[in-house]
């Protein structure tokens, strides 16, 4: 089970959940303190900005960060949850769980992971430079990115509620 959640709630939502892994997308000098039950090599810090295109003084999702979560998740034996979170835990996370679910449930439908993904949060909106990155990286044919287009914006919060996405749908 993949849980995603706010910089805020990362440490309730590890207690409540139990999980071994946590993957962090955050801005650089964005402060994050790893729960203590989250050992060094667990924890997988990307540091990029909730943009689509590049801007000067900032850094936009790149491909690297797309195979790091996909490296990272790939090693995951699964035996206890992972977490992602961003901020606000809207954009970057949700996207990284989309691609996570999709990298490890290979035959399931884009589509179909994009509306459940809708249907556990409401206010997600996947950061469309890593889903894109993400179809050409595992060969998706563009179908990730017409899924969450089809998704659309999710409604406006100022900070999303932690949620949790099955892998296996």
């Amino acid at each position: 089970m993949i849980y995603v959640c706010p910089l805020s709630k990362v440490g309730e939502t590890v207690a409540a959940t139990g999980a071994a892994r946590l993957i962090s997308l955050l801005a650089a000098g964005t402060e994050m303190t790893r729960p203590e039950t989250i050992s060094q090599q667990d924890h997988l810090l990307l540091s990029m900005h909730d943009i689509i295109e590049a801007q000067e003084g900032m850094i936009p999702p790149g491909e690297i960060h797309v195979r790091d979560i996909l490296d990272f998740a790939g090693n995951w034996d699964r035996a206890r949850p992972l977490v992602v979170n961003c901020y606000a835990g809207i954009s970057r996370s949700t996207a990284s769980a989309y691609i996570i679910a999709a990298a490890l449930s290979p035959k399931r439908d884009e589509a179909e992971l994009a509306n459940t993904l809708r249907a556990v949060s409401p206010s997600a909106t996947p950061n469309a430079r890593l889903i894109a990155l993400a179809d050409q990286v595992l060969g998706r044919g563009g179908r990730m990115v017409e899924a969450i287009a089809a998704i659309g914006r999710g409604a406006d919060a100022f900070e999303g509620i932690p949620f949790a996405l099955r892998i296996d749908g």
